[in-house]
């Protein structure tokens, strides 16, 4: 006989993975490159079951350096031992039609790095931060961590009843969905 902790829990993973199906269900765009400072990216393409269109799979970029590389995404170049061979590997993936830019306010961001994060000729494009920047409109605040001094880990499993990430608080997949390759 299962416990009400175990119904609960059969509940909330069951519940998970129709969430999940939903967002699958609703994404329309399949061919997508995100470009992430860090591993929400990947999480994206994880939930919706897709391949890695992007060269930034499991790699952390603080978010000043992702604006480089964003700023100048096809010039790009590293030249130093398997970061280099990985990068010459997966660039080749890059749906330069279907671009999202994706940012996290983590490892001493600035607020001058945001700025220049939201000037990005990129039209899909989000940074998420731990405070409001209604200047920036790029800007998305993920509530929980508004006492820290940096966004925190948005991929971890919120305290709540329904199984939820933080980074689920944001429609990522209506941003997914709007990848036209406009830039």
């Amino acid at each position: 006989m299962q416990t009400n902790s175990g119904l609960l829990n059969q509940f909330r993973e069951t519940e998970w993975r129709l969430y999940q199906l939903g967002k699958r269900h609703r994404l329309k765009s399949h061919d997508f490159t995100v470009i992430s400072s860090n591993c929400i990216g990947t999480f994206m393409y994880y939930d919706m079951g897709l391949e890695y269109l992007t060269p930034t799979i499991n790699m952390s970029i603080p978010l000043d350096d992702l604006v480089k590389l964003a700023a100048d995404l096809r010039q790009y170049n590293k030249d130093f031992g398997e970061a280099a061979a990985k990068w010459e590997e997966r660039k080749q993936r890059i749906n330069w039609e279907h671009i999202c830019i994706v940012g996290a306010e983590r490892d001493q961001c600035s607020y001058e790095t945001l700025k220049n994060f939201d000037r990005l000729p990129y039209e899909n494009k989000v940074v998420f931060t731990h405070i409001e920047y209604p200047e920036i409109s790029s800007a998305y605040y993920i509530k929980g961590f508004e006492h820290q001094a940096e966004l925190g880990t948005i991929t971890d499993y919120k305290n709540q009843f329904l199984k939820r990430r933080y980074m689920d608080d944001f429609d990522y997949i209506a941003l997914l969905n709007r990848t036209t390759g406009k830039r």
